[in-house]
């Protein structure tokens, strides 16, 4: 799977998690501290996502990293 593949995959299952809990993209991204239009574009798989960020994330969502990132392939 190719690099926007994998952001693409991992914006998705946010935005699923986002929407699971009832939370817009504005009000998730005021509890995780990123900028709105970043955090959208997180979602569509356009921005890479740090790790940090993606901790601040799964707080606000109420859910680990794995369950994000289990069986996203990674590329060397």
């Amino acid at each position: 799977m190719e690099d926007k593949a994998i952001l693409k995959e991992l914006g998705r299952r946010i935005r699923a998690q986002r929407k699971g809990i009832g939370l817009t993209q504005e009000q998730l991204a005021l509890v995780a501290n990123v900028d709105r239009s970043y955090f959208g574009a997180v979602e569509r798989g356009e921005r890479n996502v740090t790790f940090t960020v993606l901790c601040r994330l799964c707080v606000a969502l109420q859910c680990d990293v794995a369950k994000l990132t289990d069986k996203l392939p990674c590329t060397a």
